[in-house]
């Protein structure tokens, strides 16, 4: 199944705003990268970068003649509204700067370091579920003052949800996101390609091949996580959307319609949950832009972690 694919199989076996954002965002600092229609990046009060994606209008899946293609990948016209997205997946130093924890697999310690010259806090945090990736994202939202994305039981503290599922829950799953919230959260499966792609149409964002100055994956990562942003960004700015760590994606994984679609959402329910992009410990092919992965909610692996989006 190709929900396996979430852990590496190699460790599952095995200015004053300036400074703050230094200390406090694990990620490197700000560029002059621009988003998707040239409209550049913020920062939030918590030192978040993100890229500004203008809306469009792009070819969701792949051809079947792509090498290494999926059944599940049918092409089909998308269109999107404009919207914010992380400019590096969420970091080790974010994460635990939210959530008080670091759950990393990858976490510095013997037999777990960084490579040479690689900050640890600024690896990407793995091992969290979907359901963690909710409760972050309140949390987030909260701290910068942002009306919260999601709502469970009519409640959007997440203190207010108790402890965080460790096998399928209905109350959870039932999530809705509140109309007209201004919080983050998780992509939609359709803005993390579109984001991905960044207007291309081949199998990589870096043509139909891909190389190791553009991705970590099994043949170049020795192995390991790496800091984030360290590979070329893609041409809206974006960083590591091809490995490193699978990213979870809103969306019910479930077949794709053959209409052309406004704002997907995904499949109306299902078991698991989309994750994207590929990681450090398997091959080129899964890290296509158009591979579907997809794992239970409650899953968590060591090379599976998340970037995030705001209206």
């Amino acid at each position: 199944m190709k929900n396996k694919l979430k852990k590496f199989g190699f460790a599952a076996i095995i200015a004053v705003i300036g400074l703050i954002t230094l200390l406090m965002t694990g990620c490197p600092p700000e560029d002059d990268d621009n988003g998707g229609g040239g409209d550049g990046t913020i920062t939030s009060p918590t030192g978040i970068v993100l890229v500004s994606i203008s809306d469009g209008t792009f070819t969701m899946g792949s051809p079947t003649t792509e090498p290494n293609r999926y059944s599940d990948e049918a092409q089909h016209s998308v269109t999107l509204s404009s919207f914010k997205m992380s400019k590096y997946q969420v970091t080790q130093e974010q994460y635990q700067a939210v959530m008080g924890t670091n759950p990393s697999y990858f976490n510095g310690s013997t037999g777990k370091e960084p490579a040479a010259g690689e900050t640890q806090g600024k690896r990407p945090v793995e091992e969290v579920s979907w359901y963690d990736a909710l409760v972050f994202c309140n949390k987030l939202s909260m701290k910068e003052g942002l009306s919260p994305a999601y709502s469970i039981s009519g409640k959007t503290n997440p203190t207010d949800w108790g402890t965080v599922p460790t096998s399928s829950d209905a109350t959870w799953n039932a999530v809705i996101i509140v109309a007209g919230s201004t919080g983050y959260r998780l992509p939609t499966e359709a803005q993390w390609e579109y984001a991905c792609r960044a207007g291309t149409t081949t199998a990589y964002n870096t043509g139909d091949t891909i190389s190791d100055n553009t991705g970590w994956y099994t043949s170049n990562s020795d192995s390991k996580t790496h800091e984030v942003g360290l590979k070329t960004a893609n041409a809206w700015g974006l960083y590591d959307m091809h490995g490193n760590v699978w990213e979870w994606c809103w969306d019910w994984y479930g077949s794709y319609s053959s209409e052309a679609q406004t704002n997907p959402m995904g499949a109306s329910s299902g078991s698991s949950r989309v994750e994207r992009g590929g990681n450090a410990g398997v091959s080129v092919g899964y890290l296509r832009s158009a591979y579907r992965g997809y794992s239970n909610p409650y899953s968590m692996g060591n090379g599976l972690g998340f970037r995030i989006v705001r209206p």
